[in-house]
């Protein structure tokens, strides 16, 4: 039984308890003049309320020619009170308008929908009471002022909900300072202090101890700032790709706003793959059914009727049909809303080149403690026997005699020693470059319309080996023209209307305007009309509008809609079945893809009106009408139609095997006509292929068009050369998907083009080059491409003609739905894994350098040249100056002429290990010279010695890093005026290393240089520049030549069996 049964007139007492609801209107205002503004207001509504009693009688002849729009309530009485505040009547342009009411109760509202109660809905008195009480028409959504819609937001709020702030900077701070060796650091750093303190006093004791604590807290602030910096990045982007535009009708005309504007009482437009922007209740439409799994976990789709299951959930996705829906919530009173208040979004997310460095870091890391752990057992051995002197010769441990505070201050400097040189060794800046360029890159890819969803796509981008793009909107233009017309077997160019007769005319409006989700605004001002819906529609509504004369409007007033057959990606068809108003016959239409209708024909139409038999030589004809059309570049769409008269019942419905509920009849149709659609090709794209095929990358086209068709334009975007044309580089979907597994795997590389394909091919084809190994980018823009994107290695969803769904699915969002913008994306993809290998290769040349150097010397004299401080600075300079500079370089014309790197490629290459391996050789040789007879060649003390190695090893990194913007070009200075960030940073590091030599002696532990020893410092650097360029010249073999993770795991297995 109904949830409304009790609002059923019984026909003999309907009270209304008028001085009850006067005194709720009234009761909470005292003065005059608003009380006497309430009691006319009231008056408004009793009259309105008798008005409605009449109607609440007709409606007893039949119940559902009126909506019923009062509930009755029990109250302690015997009467009956209205308990409904209907909205006020005003006048707006001339035109009434419908105020929303202050009495409104939202949380009634906000519970009713998600409840999902039906009987809450009768008491607001069904769908059209909701509507009444929002003060929204229909048809024509929310009419009123900017002031209606300030108060609306008032009222309900806006359709925004509080997401938890970002990490702040302190968060970041503290994060870095839980690292095991920096808080082993900071340990030593105060026992430092205090013995330094004890020893020398406050004035100068504090030098050593306070240096540590010094460096460490400037890695720590870079470290932390890097990140927060990071985090607010993805914030933003975070809103960006949270800001979907949603399609609503406001004042009558439809119009396209963000989700954030959406308000209480808005009529939206949805569509397949939308994502319902807000709760409400459905309206109209037609065989909507929606997926609200993420809302419930429920898997199964949600079938919307509009008495049983009118509740529509923000958050859920339209999965079919279409349908206008009225808004009740919006944002926090919203179930999604209260969900996503709660949920932060994971910017910790390791992507795969993340999850490799992790372990390099991991792996160099324990060779790092090992020599770590030797260098510290050396030393603590040479100090305990006796081996370790002072700077005037002395013994530094004399047994008893050596004061325990000197020995525990020894003890803790070789201890920091060590635990320094683990600093140095662990890659901590591998991580914070990853970021870094990902974060740039994203950043910079946005500019270039592409956004980022995903932080792996930026990586994995840069391996694509196929890329398989759909063709309309991506290589073409998506600006559909109708250009050729085909009545019957007739051809027509221009002045349509005038070559058809009226009756012929009228199938064409009927087949053109009710078989449509596109929709006609046609303003006050008599300005052109708007136009709205996808490309096709709107150019198919177009050319009926301004060629054929048709008024939408009006063809909806005099025909009703008695069932619609959607349009989806697999049919490639929509149906529909109306009746005009006075009229017993129904009249079924279909339009679609153009060979598809013919086959569902059996007659066609002349000029005249006449039906006549499609046989043989007639259907001949079409085809080759058709094979013209797209021969020509152009999309054929044709129309049908079927004629039922009422004594036929319901005939124009069939069940088909396998299906639960009926459908339109697919047969025995009369051909109406054909229309071409011109979607010209993109000015960029052929240039856009031309330069992925050059980068190794293959590109197939994958297209729900006619063979013809896809061939034309895949000839004129250069996909297919006509000149070397090879058997088997064009299929049609049925065939593909008709292969064997063998013959899929056999020929799936052959393919350059797949006509008349379904989504289900196309994830097919996916999983077949997966499976021979290919990294594999594919573009999609509607629901049912779903599947692909998510298989593929990166998918590239439409930002404009793309589905929610389609991109929440995907990877990467093209904002302009151009082709040019994937190769862009592709650039941008080697130019991230590019500089994150220059990054490793800067690296590990100053790790390598840095471990051999201090080892050596430890091991052999029992004196580390570079101090604790000293090594921090470095650690500084490395992980993240240079991350900075080598991680936001702008990709270059020579990515593209490289063949992709695969899944196999190793992170470390050849060319990476002969670059490195030289520049650190070079290194050790020359500091290890010094170190040993640097007294004695330069003729200077000690601390001068050790300050001239300090000096020539940061240069040598600082022209190294030039050496790093380029693993293989001898030319290393092109485009460096462009990177003012490089520039900048390779300033600040000259300058700094100044102020720690010249200025901060105390802190560093340097002595002052003369501009002589300035000078040898910079001549050894610089051989870095001339060696860089001879090492490059050595060829090497593209081939792996060892693994180094199972080089270092070999290396760490025997320095653990040598102790």
């Amino acid at each position: 039984m109904s949830n409304n049964h009790n609002l059923q007139y019984d026909g003999s007492s309907f009270i209304i308890d008028i001085t009850s609801t006067l005194n709720k209107v009234t009761s909470k205002y005292t003065n005059n003049a608003k009380r006497r503004w309430r009691f006319a207001y009231t008056a408004i509504y009793s009259r309105r309320v008798m008005l409605s009693l009449a109607k609440e009688v007709i409606s007893r002849k039949n119940p559902n020619h009126y909506a019923k729009l009062f509930h009755t309530e029990s109250c302690s009485s015997s009467n009956t009170t209205l308990d409904i505040i209907e909205p006020l009547i005003t006048i707006h342009n001339g035109t009434k308008t419908n105020l929303v009411s202050d009495f409104v109760d939202k949380t009634k509202l906000a519970d009713m929908v998600k409840d999902k109660n039906l009987k809450s809905l009768s008491e607001f008195g069904g769908v059209e009471g909701v509507v009444h009480v929002l003060g929204t028409v229909h048809d024509k959504g929310i009419i009123g002022s900017d002031d209606d819609i300030l108060r609306r937001i008032e009222l309900f709020g806006s359709n925004t909900y509080k997401k938890p702030p970002p990490k702040g900077l302190l968060h970041f701070v503290l994060e870095a300072f839980n690292d095991t060796t920096i808080i082993i650091l900071l340990v030593c750093a105060g026992l430092s202090l205090g013995f330094g303190i004890k020893e020398h006093g406050a004035g100068e004791g504090w030098y050593e101890g306070g240096s540590i604590f010094l460096a460490v807290f400037l890695v720590v602030v870079v470290s932390a700032l890097s990140n927060f910096r990071q985090e607010r990045q993805f914030h933003k982007l975070s809103k960006i790709s949270n800001n979907i535009k949603v399609e609503v009708v406001r004042n009558g005309r439809p119009q396209k706003i963000s989700i954030f504007d959406v308000l209480v009482g808005d009529v939206v437009s949805l569509k397949i793959g939308d994502q319902i922007p807000a709760d409400g209740v459905f309206l109209s439409g037609h065989s909507l059914q929606v997926d609200e799994s993420s809302m419930t976990g429920e898997s199964d789709h949600v079938e919307i009727e509009p008495l049983r299951a009118p509740f529509l959930l923000s958050g859920a996705k339209v999965v079919d049909g279409y349908a206008q829906m009225l808004v009740t919530s919006v944002g926090k009173n919203t179930s999604w809303g209260q969900m996503m208040s709660s949920i932060t979004r994971d910017t910790n997310e390791r992507t795969p080149l993340q999850a490799r460095l992790d372990k390099l870091t991991s792996s160099i890391g324990k060779v790092g403690l090992a020599v770590a752990f030797l260098v510290l057992l050396v030393l603590l051995i040479r100090y305990f026997t006796g081996n370790s002197q002072e700077d005037k010769g002395h013994k530094k441990f004399r047994g008893s005699k050596t004061d325990i505070n000197d020995v525990l201050n020894s003890v803790v400097s070789i201890v920091a020693a060590a635990v320094t040189i683990v600093v140095v060794a662990i890659p901590e800046g591998l991580p914070l470059a990853v970021t870094l360029t990902l974060a740039y890159s994203m950043k910079r890819m946005m500019g270039d319309n592409a956004m980022v969803r995903k932080l792996s796509a930026c990586e994995t981008m840069g391996s694509a080996t196929v890329i398989c793009t759909d063709k309309t909107g991506t290589l073409t233009l998506n600006q559909m023209r109708v250009t050729k017309f085909c009545l019957g077997i007739e051809n027509f160019t221009e002045i349509f209307s005038n070559a058809m007769a009226p009756k012929v005319l009228e199938l064409f409006h009927q087949g053109v305007g009710l078989n449509t989700t596109g929709s006609v605004y046609n303003p006050p001002s008599g300005s052109e009309p708007e136009i709205s819906g996808s490309p096709t529609e709107k150019a198919i509504l177009l050319w009926a509008v301004s060629e054929l004369g048709m008024n939408m409007d009006e063809m909806k007033q005099k025909h009703k809609v008695l069932h619609v057959e959607t349009f989806n990606s697999e049919k490639k068809r929509s149906g529909v079945a109306i009746k005009k108003e006075n009229d017993d016959r129904v009249h079924v239409h279909w339009k679609g893809a153009a060979e598809m209708i013919l086959a569902m024909c059996t007659s066609y139409t002349d000029s005249n009106g006449a039906r006549k038999s499609l046989v043989d030589e007639e259907r001949r004809k079409v085809e080759t009408t058709i094979q013209g059309m797209a021969a020509s570049s152009l999309r054929c769409i044709a129309f049908a139609h079927m004629e039922i008269s009422d004594s036929e019942g319901n005939d124009y419905m069939i069940t088909r095997e396998k299906k639960t509920h009926q459908i339109l009849r697919e047969d025995g149709l009369t051909l109406l006509g054909i229309v071409g659609l011109k979607d010209p090709c993109r000015p960029n794209t052929k240039k856009a292929v031309e330069t992925c095929k050059a980068a190794g990358v293959e590109i197939k086209m994958i297209t729900g068009d006619n063979i013809f068709t896809a061939k034309a334009i895949a000839t004129e975007c250069g996909i297919l050369d006509p000149k070397n044309a090879n058997a088997g580089e064009v299929v049609e979907g049925v065939e593909f998907r008709n292969y064997t597994e063998e013959e899929r795997m056999e020929k799936v590389d052959k393919i350059l083009v797949m006509a008349r394909s379904s989504p289900m091919d196309k994830l097919l084809m996916v999983q077949c080059l997966r499976k021979k190994g290919h990294v594999v980018a594919v573009t999609g823009d509607g629901t049912n491409d779903a599947p692909a994107l998510k298989e593929a290695d990166i998918g590239l969803s439409m930002g404009i003609q793309g589905t929610e769904v389609a991109k929440e699915s995907s990877d990467i969002v093209i904002l302009d739905d151009n082709f040019n913008s994937v190769a862009t994306v592709l650039r941008w993809g080697r130019c991230v894994y590019n500089n994150i290998q220059k990054f490793i290769q800067f690296q590990l040349t100053v790790n390598v350098a840095a471990l051999v150097i201090n080892f050596i010397a430890a091991v052999s004299s029992g004196d580390v040249p570079l101090t604790t401080v000293q090594l921090l600075w470095v650690n500084l300079i490395m992980d993240t100056l240079g991350a900075l500079a080598l991680a936001t370089e702008r990709p270059t014309k020579e990515l593209m002429k490289k063949k992709p790197i695969g899944r196999t490629e190793p992170l470390i290459t050849n060319i990476m290990w002969r670059n490195l391996l030289a520049q650190a050789s070079y290194q050790i040789a020359v500091l290890l010279i010094m170190q040993f007879y640097g007294k004695s060649i330069f003729n200077v003390s000690k601390e001068v010695k050790n300050t001239l190695i300090f000096n020539t090893f940061v240069l040598c990194q600082v022209f190294n890093e030039f050496n790093s913007r380029s693993m293989e070009k001898l030319y290393v200075f092109e485009g460096i005026l462009k990177n003012h960030l490089f520039i900048g940073i390779i300033g600040i590091t000259i300058v700094l290393q100044i102020l720690m030599v010249e200025l901060l002696r105390k802190f560093a532990d340097t002595e002052r240089l003369t501009w002589e020893q300035w000078g040898i410092c910079v001549g050894i650097a610089v051989v870095s520049w001339p060696l860089a360029c001879l090492v490059k010249l050595i060829p090497v073999s593209d081939k792996p030549s060892f693994n180094y993770t199972k080089w270092i795991k070999l290396l760490v297995v025997k320095i653990k069996k040598a102790f």
